[in-house]
């Protein structure tokens, strides 16, 4: 534990696995108290449970990023409980199906714009206001490589995480005078669990998904929450508005 952040006070979305998992514990690591949230409680509180146990300091709100209510609720848990917020991973998300667009149903379109778009809007919403408080802040959007090309299997979720990318962007000019950094990384293929689940069916999709990934093989979730712990940390205090590509060279290509 290096200490940089100790005092200070996040919140990872989607923080019992994968990426947010990785994040949370990068936080911790650096002294922060965390707040993880998700919709799923079991693995919330057993990732809470693991950090404790380290001697970090963390709490679970179980939270649907799709509805303002909870993710209001989100945080103000957060300062009713730590008193602050500092920086804030948002990185949780859902969708509907895939597939060609003329042959999706409009419940699939509002389901991955609700889940991968609306959900960093209303979280940033939210949290920018508990920044102005506390007087500083640093915002990190999870987009996706998929938000820099276009992605034939899945056209909405390219079309949202497009959306984050200038969500992030426009957001970030609107606070920057107000000592608020807010930018994204942009992952490639990463070891996550949803990955995981299209190998066990399918071992042969390793190729496609490395195809065009000149590092030739899949990233860590640490590999990507390092990145957003150098986007939240002073040493990236001129950085604002960016949308870091963590993909093995996925966007050289």
């Amino acid at each position: 534990m290096t200490g940089q952040m100790t005092n200070k006070v996040a919140i990872v979305t989607g923080g019992s696995s994968g990426i947010g998992k990785a994040t949370a514990f990068a936080f911790v690591n650096e002294g922060a108290k965390v707040v993880i949230a998700g919709r799923t409680e079991e693995t919330g509180e057993q990732v809470i449970r693991t950090i404790k146990e380290t001697g970090g300091e963390a709490m679970w709100v179980k939270t649907d990023v799709t509805q303002a209510s909870q993710v209001e609720a989100m945080v103000s848990e957060t300062v009713d409980k730590y008193g602050r917020l500092d920086y804030a991973f948002n990185n949780a998300g859902s969708g509907g199906k895939g597939g060609w667009i003329a042959e999706l149903q409009e419940e699939d379109w509002n389901a991955t714009i609700d889940g991968f778009l609306k959900s960093v809007w209303l979280c940033m919403k939210y949290e920018i206001p508990a920044m102005l408080e506390t007087g500083t802040g640093a915002i990190v959007n999870n987009s996706s490589v998929d938000g820099q090309r276009g992605f034939p299997c899945d056209p909405v979720y390219s079309a949202a995480k497009h959306g984050v990318i200038g969500l992030t962007k426009s957001s970030a000019m609107q606070y920057a005078e107000k000592n608020i950094r807010i930018n994204a990384v942009c992952p490639g293929w990463i070891q996550t669990p949803p990955v995981e689940q299209i190998l066990e069916h399918n071992p042969d999709a390793i190729k496609g998904m490395l195809q065009h990934q000149p590092i030739r093989r899949l990233g860590k979730p640490e590999e990507v929450a390092q990145a957003v712990m150098w986007l939240c940390s002073d040493k990236a205090s001129l950085v604002i508005g960016t949308a870091m590509a963590v993909d093995g060279g996925y966007l050289v290509v």
